[in-house]
Formats: C-alpha cells, sequence, structure tokens
C-alpha cells in the first residue's frame, strides 16, 4: 500500500481534478465529513420510512429494468442484492489503470455523501475502508452504454461481496483473498445499497478527468511545438500580437502565450505580407482548443458531487430520477475531442509547410546542401496518418439509436467508448507533435540557428534522442524516442516552469504525475 502523506475530507462537494489526481495516487487518506454522514442517515431514514409503509423503491424492493415490476420480500433480499451486482459485474477487455478506480470509488463516495442517494452510512464506510486499505477493483473497460456505468461500477460492486479481481499489496488477487488479508468483512448489502453500488457513473467521470488532465499536458506540449516550428519557418509574431488584444479570452491567452516566448528567440521573419493559415491563425486554434478542454474540465468537476442515481431523495421524498444520463459531459468531451482534430490539422499543416522547404530558403524535404538523400519528405505522409486518426477518431458517438431492457432504457450516450476515443487521439496528437519536433530541428540546424527560451528546449529534447540527418537514417525509432522524451515529466514541468499558462497548469493541475507518465 502506497504510504499516506495527505488527508482529504469529502463532503458531497464538487472534487478539482487536483484533488482526484492526487486521490489517484493513493497517498491520500479520505474521511467523510461529519455534516454530510448525518445527511446520509436522514436520507436513509426517509427510504426505510418509504419501504415501511409498504411503497416500493426502484431497486430496492423492486427489481430493475425490465423487471421493473417484480416485487421482493425481505426473504429474498439478500439474494435479490449479491445477484444483482454480480449480474451487473460483466465488463471485459483491457483493464482501467488503478488511478482511474481509486479516483472512481472516491467519486462514488462523495455522491453519496451529498445526502440524496439514500443509502446506508455502512456502505459508505465499506467504500472508505476499501480506499484506506487500497484495496483497487480490477475493472475492465468495455461495458457501459454511458447511462449509468453498471457494467463498470458492477465489477466494484461484486468486489464489495468477496468477488472478482483486485489489486492490492502491489499485486492482483481475489476479492476475497484481500478483503480478508485487510480485515475487512464483505457487504451484507441493504435494500438500495445494491443498486446504487453500480448505478452510476463514476467510472467513466474518473477516466474523463485523467484524460483531460494528459490532453492539456499534450495541447501544451504541442503548443511549444508549434512554436518552434513557426520560429524555424521565420513567422510573423504580429498575428499572435494582435489575437492578444482582439481574441477571446482564450485565445488572448495563447496569443500573449507565443508572442512573450517568440521574444526570446530573435529568428529573422521570412514574410513580405502575411504567412500562410497555419501559423498566422495558432493562436485562435490553440485558443479555442483550451476552451474546450477548460469546459469540460468544468463539467467533469460539477458531476463529482451531482447524484447521478435513481431513485433519489429530495425534499424527503423517494423519487425516480433520469441523472444517469451525462450527457452534459459527454458533449463536452465530444467538443474537445472535435477540437484536437483541428489542433492536429494545424500541426499537419506546419508539417507539410517544413517539408516543402523554400521559406528561409530551406531545401525540399530538409535534404542538406549536396546530398543524395530523399530527406524527410516521405515521413510528412505518417503526420498525415496521424491526423486522420485524430480525425476519423472525432466522430461523434452519443446520439446513435438503442433500445434495452425491454423499451425501457431507449437512451444512452456512449461516453465511456467518448473517452476511450478521446484517449487514443491524445497519443496521435502527441505523436504528430513529436513529428513535428523533428522536422522542426532539422530545419532550424539548416538554417544554422540558435532557438532560446521554449523553442530551445523543444529542440534539445529532440536533439537528446536523434542527431540532424545528414544523410537518410530510419526514423521509427527515433520517432518513438522523441515521443517518451517529450511526454518525460521532467519535460513537462521544464516546459510549466519555463513558460506557464497559469489558469491552464492550475486548473488541470499539471504539476502532479499524470497517467500518460505512469
Amino acid at each position: 500500500m502506497p504510504v499516506a502523506c495527505t488527508t482529504l475530507e469529502l463532503d458531497g462537494q464538487p472534487l478539482s481534478l487536483a484533488q482526484l489526481a492526487d486521490i489517484s495516487t493513493g497517498r491520500v487518506v479520505l474521511t467523510a465529513n461529519a455534516d454530510a454522514m448525518v445527511r446520509v442517515r436522514a436520507a436513509r431514514q426517509v427510504l426505510e420510512n418509504h419501504i415501511a409503509r409498504g411503497e416500493p423503491v426502484y431497486g430496492a424492493t423492486t427489481g430493475v429494468g425490465a423487471m421493473k415490476d417484480i416485487s421482493w420480500t425481505l426473504a429474498d433480499q439478500n439474494q435479490f442484492n449479491v445477484g444483482l451486482v454480480h449480474a451487473h459485474s460483466f465488463g471485459i477487455g483491457d483493464v482501467f489503470a488503478p488511478s482511474i478506480v481509486r479516483s472512481a470509488m472516491a467519486i462514488r463516495t462523495n455522491v453519496m455523501l451529498n445526502g440524496q442517494v439514500g443509502v446506508t452510512g455502512e456502505l459508505v464506510e465499506m467504500y472508505l475502508a476499501m480506499i484506506a486499505a487500497d484495496i483497487v477493483p480490477v475493472v475492465r473497460r468495455v461495458g457501459s452504454i454511458g447511462c449509468a456505468d453498471i457494467g463498470l461500477m458492477g465489477q466494484i460492486g461484486a468486489v464489495l461481496t468477496g468477488a472478482g479481481e483486485v489489486y492490492a499489496q502491489g499485486r492482483r488477487m481475489s476479492a476475497a483473498a484481500a478483503l480478508t488479508q485487510a480485515g475487512i468483512a464483505p457487504m451484507i448489502f441493504a435494500p438500495r445499497d445494491s443498486l446504487a453500488s453500480l448505478s452510476t457513473n463514476a467510472v467513466v467521470y474518473a477516466a474523463a478527468a485523467h484524460a483531460l488532465r494528459d490532453a492539456a499536458s499534450v495541447v501544451r506540449t504541442a503548443l511549444a511545438v508549434g512554436l518552434t516550428t513557426a520560429g524555424a519557418l521565420g513567422a510573423s509574431r504580429d498575428p499572435w500580437l494582435a489575437a492578444s488584444h482582439l481574441g477571446s479570452s482564450h485565445e488572448a491567452m495563447a496569443g500573449a502565450w507565443l508572442t512573450g516566448n517568440a521574444a526570446a528567440w530573435n529568428w529573422k521573419e521570412a514574410t513580405h505580407v502575411q504567412d500562410p493559415l497555419s501559423l498566422r491563425m495558432m493562436a485562435q486554434i490553440y485558443g479555442a482548443g483550451f476552451d474546450a478542454l477548460v469546459a469540460a474540465g468544468h463539467a467533469v468537476v460539477a458531476a463529482t458531487s451531482r447524484s447521478d442515481d435513481n431513485p433519489v431523495v429530495i425534499e424527503g421524498k423517494v423519487m425516480t430520477s433520469g441523472g444517469s444520463l451525462p450527457l452534459e459531459v459527454t458533449l463536452a468531451m465530444q467538443t474537445v475531442q472535435l477540437a484536437l482534430a483541428h489542433l492536429a490539422r494545424n500541426g499537419l499543416n506546419r508539417c507539410i509547410i517544413l517539408g516543402n522547404g523554400g521559406r528561409r530558403d530551406l531545401p525540399v524535404n530538409l535534404v542538406p546542401s549536396g546530398v543524395i538523400a530523399t530527406g524527410m519528405g516521405p515521413v510528412v505522409k505518417l503526420a498525415g496518418e496521424l491526423f486522420a486518426r485524430v480525425l476519423a477518431l472525432s466522430s461523434p458517438v452519443s446520439a446513435q439509436a438503442l433500445v434495452v431492457a425491454g423499451g425501457m432504457e431507449d437512451e444512452a450516450t456512449f461516453l465511456p467508448l467518448v473517452v476511450e476515443r478521446f484517449e487514443q487521439q491524445i497519443l496521435a496528437l502527441h505523436q504528430l507533435a513529436a513529428l513535428e519536433a523533428l522536422l522542426a530541428a532539422q530545419a532550424i540546424d539548416l538554417a544554422q540557428d540558435t532557438p532560446q527560451g521554449v523553442a530551445k528546449l523543444t529542440f534539445d529534447t529532440v536533439r537528446g534522442q536523434f542527431g540532424f540527418s545528414h544523410a537518410d537514417r530510419p526514423l521509427s525509432q527515433a520517432l518513438e524516442a522523441i515521443s517518451a522524451a517529450l511526454a518525460n515529466s521532467d519535460c513537462l514541468s521544464a516546459l510549466l516552469s519555463l513558460s506557464p499558462l497559469a489558469k491552464i497548469d492550475e486548473f488541470f493541475a499539471l504539476d502532479r504525475p499524470l497517467a500518460g507518465q505512469g
């Protein structure tokens, strides 16, 4: 178990991306706020009173989905409750990183503490005990249509009963063995607790939070690479300065960042009138990208405290709810996906300009004078494929039609799939930035220039992995090495220190370890 270093009291209020990042490490002790536990018990009493009056409670005294009209007796309850989480433990495929599952368990606990879920205090305490013991359920990724992560959360719910697998004590083992070793008794669900342990979007919210932080890091890196390319191509700084005065909030921020960091390197401008749009409009493109990232981040943060359960306890009543549809978060994430496609196209365009030569007397394919070589023209095709990948993955999937559960459940968002595709986009965009950085470094050496500031950091990172190309050489391993170097936490820390974007860096907690950094 990781050594705990801080304590965080959960009270049902939104969890910031920084808090989720800290929780994900397993080095945070989570406790429940006393007033929040009072709310939990008060809501539970409302639900128990409802049951005592003989009024049906979905998923507590009745079945779920197509079996909603089947009632259970008290004698049936234990078998139904255990069977419910086992029936919903059906995820398959690759597993989520333990860091994401830790965050998911914290989100589930935090939402229960808002006092609108109707669970017992014992369920809250079970989650906290598992988190304290660092017993992390093995959660396979495929199993949710994005209308409560039942197939994903069901794998966590099964662990509460001693079924399934977990990560504990540095290895993968059975849940039963891990609970026994930790001295934690398997959960015996009271009515409502079983459904509450699985009918929530906590897993995908955690995955989205981690992916957004990774994306913010990659966009920061791609912006630094773009500036390096702009210097290599002798771009005019004027459009960025104009954006800093005339643009929207994030456009102005990007324009000011580009202008300020360009001042460290006095490159010779190659234009007479104006540059290609991919250089001239960098502030607008990256500004829109930051807009989308921040909006999605706020949507996910808000979701970490909002009950997406069914039923819920509101104003002393137990009532059904449609809160399990995470459409706001889904639409925000799909907007970010589209923004990444624009960023990728912007990077591709700069790669093409570099490969074409001409600006600042750069040779075609960046081949040194007098050398018999094909040069770096062919690798620009890789840039084209990486852009195509990012673009193809930006196609929205949330509005696909789906009807299940005997016609009762006919809405979905496919948010887990959206997040998975988003993660793939992030990887492709990062690889594209590494390729652009390689081309820019070749161009800088050909121009016999000396980059400074952020551009020097990018240039030195490339040259630390791959030297100037005097002749044709295989590039596969070089590109992978450059990609890994740019993703290294030391490189990111240097970038953040050298050229901060305070509002972005702080909101996305980029000073904390990222999922992509292991």
